[in-house]
């Protein structure tokens, strides 16, 4: 018997107010896959992201965890099912060491009553463990966080969430304020976790970024679903196509080129 997908949305929508922010959009993650969003600023990428991870709530259609229809009332409630979510905008302490970082929140213990206190040691090597178990490298995990690129403090994370149990991993646009090779490392670390079994949920606005190492397409435009693919039902050539907008370019190319002035030839 085939398990079932980690997450699966089926025809979800979403409204605030009058304004219809998601409508009938269907999508699903399964272990060890990735499951690319594309879309521009106002796609309704955000929109999906929350109701995924337990931020808001869907008003139609379905959202299942492993099977179960749920319905979370917090992020709280996503993680304790096992989705973790990365932020863009991460939540570190650039200040602190990385393995503080790490552990934010979750500090490791030793000792009790007025004994208690932080289990240093054992933070450092898991830290650097895990670090290593995701192909990162660091030579010091004691040295401050923010020392580090953009695209080491997004893998951090990552391999943050996978320690801490992440079935499913939500990654909004970890690339996108990164140049080319930090880009590069951040998506090699995106397989590192496919290859570990977790479900990836990669919201980029790059089909360049997405096609590389996506296992599925959902492409959304002002809310709705233009395209739900797998890999082998699309190219990285029409994949580009849906996300500027297909026809609507090419209207718009005709459109320009019948509108451009021919430059006219100076007199002989």
């Amino acid at each position: 018997m085939t398990a079932p997908p980690l997450v699966r949305l089926d025809r979800a929508g979403k409204r605030y107010g009058n304004i219809i922010a998601l409508r009938e959009v269907s999508m699903e993650v399964g272990a060890g896959e990735v499951t690319c969003v594309l879309g521009d600023n106002g796609a309704g990428k955000s929109t999906l992201i929350k109701i995924i991870a337990g931020l808001h709530q869907h008003d139609t259609g379905t959202y299942e965890v492993e099977g179960e229809p749920v319905r979370f009332t917090s992020p709280r409630d996503a993680l304790a099912r096992g989705i973790a979510t990365v932020y863009q905008d991460l939540a570190v302490v650039p200040l602190m060491p990385v393995w503080r970082n790490f552990f934010l929140g979750s500090e490791v213990r030793k000792g009790r009553g007025p004994f208690s206190r932080l289990d240093v040691n054992y933070m450092r090597k898991t830290t650097k463990a895990e670090l290593a178990a995701m192909g990162i490298d660091l030579r010091d995990v004691d040295q401050p966080i923010g020392t580090l690129s953009g695209g080491e403090r997004q893998c951090v994370a990552i391999a943050r969430a996978v320690y801490f149990g992440a079935k499913v991993l939500i990654l909004d646009e970890p690339t996108a304020a990164l140049g080319v090779k930090q880009a590069g490392v951040v998506l090699r670390y995106i397989v590192q976790a496919r290859e570990r079994g977790l479900g990836v949920v990669f919201i980029t606005h790059n089909p360049h970024h997405a096609y590389p190492v996506g296992d599925r397409f959902l492409i959304l435009n002002r809310g709705r679903s233009i395209g739900y693919h797998t890999k082998d039902e699309i190219t990285r050539e029409d994949l580009t196509t849906l996300m500027a907008g297909g026809a609507e370019l090419e209207e718009l190319t005709h459109k320009l080129e019948r509108t451009t002035p021919t430059p006219e030839r100076n007199p002989t």
